[in-house]
């Protein structure tokens, strides 16, 4: 199951997320992934500069989206 990236880079990201991954596959045993699509590169500079986004761990929580190269993220802008 992929939960929306929305969830990570909406404004503000969602405080649950974590929560949510983990009942999800306690409760069904589901492998669950964070996020559905590439994060747009515009919208993960915003987030980087903001107090929150260090705070809530999302950079840890959603690392396979980071992993995306510059380009793919540019693409999505």
């Amino acid at each position: 199951m992929h939960l929306a990236t929305g969830l990570v880079v909406g404004y503000p990201p969602w405080p649950y997320i974590t929560h949510f991954k983990q009942y999800i596959e306690t409760r069904f045993g589901l492998p669950v992934v964070i996020g559905t699509h590439p994060i747009p590169k515009k919208y993960l500079d915003t987030h980087r500069g903001l107090p929150f986004w260090a705070e809530s761990g999302m950079s840890a929580l959603a690392a396979g989206l980071m992993a995306e190269p510059p380009e793919i993220m540019e693409a999505y802008n």
